[in-house]
């Protein structure tokens, strides 16, 4: 069994993969104030929690977007499973033609869904992810990550939205029953979903126009499923594409180790 995890800003999602089966997962607060010590007492409960043991596991890899805690968390899952991670960065090899200006400068986590996905799917294929930024990846018919457009998360513009408006409240990210809002919550509520769900349809339309062709739409995250209901485009909805593409980095690279 390999252990795969992903540090985003708002949590840390551990996966573990067993015959290119994603067989249990467990998610944790991202918290930059923890000690490796805290981290390691939380995953050592969470695993015991689900019935994991730490020996059957063969080894480990990560992605992170959050610097600080790269090696805060690495620690902590050392000291759990008794195996140091491998972080998925600049030199580690991923099988995946990279077409950008400066690859090196591609978040690892869309490395990794883009990895995910190939094993899964096929090209092309939109790649949209529902996190704190909302992503959307790029491959070509021939499966090379071309490129991406980034726009603000649902949670963030709402944030923004709330913060910057003297007038306008805090709100929950429920969809509204109608696009047209009679009060100030549904009203804000509507622009926030209905507005991200029309504006991954118009990017989708977009991105597609210039690649001259219809792609394979996939969406994963927390609000995948509920803007994406919203939208008149097919989309699939899959959270396991970032996980299982780092076990199969981890083995490209344990099978480099051997030649």
């Amino acid at each position: 069994m390999i252990l795969t995890y992903n540090i985003a800003n708002d949590e840390i999602t551990l996966g573990f993969i067993e015959d290119d089966v994603l067989v249990d997962t467990v998610r944790v607060s991202a918290d930059i104030k923890r000690t490796s010590d805290e981290y390691a007492c939380i995953f050592g409960g969470l695993m015991e929690l689900h019935k994991i043991k730490p020996d059957l596991l063969d080894g480990a890899i990560g992605s992170s977007v959050v610097p600080t805690l790269t090696e805060t968390v690495r620690a902590a899952l050392e000291a759990v499973i008794g195996v140091r991670p491998h972080i998925l960065g600049v030199g580690t090899k991923t099988g995946l033609n990279i077409l950008t200006d400066d690859p090196s400068q591609l978040g690892a986590d869309l490395v990794a869904s883009a990895v995910g996905a190939l094993k899964k799917y096929e090209s092309p294929m939109i790649l949209v992810d529902f996190g704190t930024a909302t992503t959307f990846s790029v491959l070509d018919k021939n499966g090379s990550f071309i490129g991406c457009a980034i726009a603000p998360g649902l949670s963030l513009s709402a944030e923004a939205l709330s913060s910057g408006a003297s007038l306008l409240p805090h709100f929950a990210q429920s969809t509204p029953k109608k696009c047209i809002g009679t009060n100030t919550l549904e009203s804000m509520q509507s622009g926030c979903i209905f507005g991200s769900a029309a504006m991954i349809d118009g990017m989708i339309e977009r991105i597609e126009a210039e690649l001259g062709m219809n792609t394979k739409i996939i969406a994963s995250g927390k609000n995948a499923a509920a803007v994406t209901s919203l939208c008149k485009r097919d989309i699939v909805c899959d959270d396991t594409m970032l996980l299982l593409g780092l076990a199969e980095i981890y083995r490209k690279n344990q099978r480099k180790k051997k030649q």
